[in-house]
This record gives structure tokens, C-alpha cells and sequence, in this order.
């Protein structure tokens, strides 16, 4: 199976945060490959400039790197997949992963429930 890390996914993996629970932890685990968007790291970057968090951007994406996972580039077509998803999240930065998991295929980690009603290729993990 290959995934995509929703963006506080990525962020508490990478911390080794507890609030990225064993069965979530054993997926990303077990995954033949995971993948961490550039969308992501952007999303953070505006989010930490803001002061909405505090965030090293140079170390998170080396950490993409030394955790094992791949950069995911968004492309012209994630960008205009993003115009044919049902309007169900208002997100930006969500709606490119749910794209980026469209076009590649992936399947989207996150703990937003509200991305499960994009279906089978989000994983919701709570």
C-alpha cells in the first residue's frame, strides 16, 4: 500500500508524538512506500509564519528524507484535480492531497473525519 501523510500526520510522526496512536503507527510501519506532499510543508510554513505553530521548516524536510519517506512535488494535474473534487472540504492544502491521491493513486492518512467522505482512499485514523 502506498500513503500519503496528511500534514499534522506527517508532523506528529516525525515528533514521535503520542497522539499518532500504535495502529496508525504500525500502517505507516507496514506501507510500501509513504509519501509527504510538498503541499504539506508549505501548509506548515505559512501556518508557522503566522504563529499558529512553531516549526523548523529546514529540519521537517529533512526529515521527509530521514524518516524513510518520499517528497511529493504538487504537479499542474494535482493542481487542477483540485477542480473536480466535490466541494466537501473547504481546505486548501487538503483538497491538493486528496488530489495528489487521486492522480498517483494514494491513500490519504489523516485524523480529519471529515476527509472520509472523499471514500476508499482516505484513512482515517482516530
Amino acid at each position: 500500500m502506498r500513503l500519503l501523510l496528511d500534514t499534522h500526520v506527517f508532523l506528529w510522526s516525525v515528533a514521535g508524538s503520542t497522539s499518532l496512536k500504535p495502529r496508525a503507527r504500525a500502517l505507516i510501519q507496514q506501507a510500501d512506500a509513504v509519501y509527504v506532499s510538498a503541499a504539506s510543508v508549505w501548509e506548515i510554513a505559512i501556518k508557522a509564519k503566522l504563529g499558529k505553530l512553531r516549526a523548523d521548516l529546514d529540519a521537517l524536510a529533512q526529515a521527509i528524507d530521514a524518516s524513510g519517506f518520499i517528497e511529493l512535488p504538487v504537479t499542474a494535474a494535482h493542481a487542477a484535480g483540485t477542480a473536480r473534487l466535490p466541494p466537501i472540504h473547504k481546505d486548501p492544502f487538503d483538497r491538493v492531497l486528496v488530489a495528489q491521491c487521486l492522480a498517483e493513486p494514494l491513500r490519504l492518512v489523516t485524523a480529519d473525519p471529515v476527509l472520509a467522505a472523499y471514500g476508499e482512499l482516505v484513512t482515517v485514523i482516530a
